[in-house]
């Protein structure tokens, strides 16, 4: 699986505002309290889930699981470098909330069918899991050329990981989680060359420096747009 060393690294997403407004998406999606067990699988750095634990006074850390450990990951949970599936297998917890942000793109269907069985196993009784992805529809990501060619290459199996998910036979809810975005152009363009997403990952560096030279011609100073995103809400009754 690709490993993306700097998607939650200095971006909108690890802002302060960009975690204040998800954890409260969060906890409208599922009743939490200090006693709730959570996973968060594809973690990054654990900021998001570090800052719901600070906020809840969990008594429990919540676990946090990526195959990329960071020196600068958050201490408010456990981090465990691992795979899903691993851990899984092996897993005798029970969780309140299972969280996958942005991450099931990275698995094959064979993989996911795994993982959301393990992971309803997991649940305590009205314990949810928690799928989100790009909004492959009414996608703002700022791009240049090559770079939209290969992510409307990538939504399209987004979209058949998407219909399987709606298929399974398992309580479910869709929502949807937005975030307006502020970003310097030249914050953005040095993401850009960092590979933040990981449609960028294969790119080369060639490719690399024309994208950031047609982001530069393509926006002014500020770069504004919605990030946005789909979820899926698997309930255990």
């Amino acid at each position: 699986m690709l490993s993306i060393k700097n998607w939650d690294n200095n971006t909108w997403i690890s802002s302060t505002k960009y975690i204040k407004s998800f954890n409260n998406f969060l906890l409208k999606q599922k009743k939490l309290t200090k006693h709730s067990k959570i996973l968060d699988i594809g973690c990054g750095r654990g900021r998001i889930m570090g800052s719901l634990s600070s906020k809840l006074k969990l008594v429990n850390k919540p676990i946090g699981l990526d195959i990329e450990k960071h020196k600068d990951f958050d201490k408010r949970i456990s981090f465990k470098k691992t795979n899903a599936i691993k851990y899984l297998t092996n897993n005798k917890k029970k969780f309140d909330l299972i969280l996958i942000k942005q991450t099931i793109h990275f698995f094959n269907l064979r993989e996911i069918t795994k993982i959301l069985r393990f992971s309803h196993d997991s649940l305590k009784p009205e314990g949810v899991i928690l799928i989100l992805t790009l909004d492959t529809k009414n996608n703002e990501i700022p791009t240049f050329s090559l770079m939209k060619q290969k992510l409307n290459h990538s939504f399209k199996r987004d979209n058949l990981i998407w219909k399987k998910l709606l298929q399974l036979n398992i309580k479910k809810n869709i929502t949807k989680f937005n975030f307006k975005v502020n970003v310097k152009k030249n914050t953005y363009l040095k993401m850009i060359k960092q590979r933040y997403i990981s449609t960028l990952l294969k790119f080369s560096s060639l490719q690399i420096s024309n994208g950031i030279n047609e982001i530069n011609l393509k926006y002014k100073k500020n770069i504004l747009f919605n990030d946005k995103l789909k979820c899926i809400i698997f309930k255990k009754v």
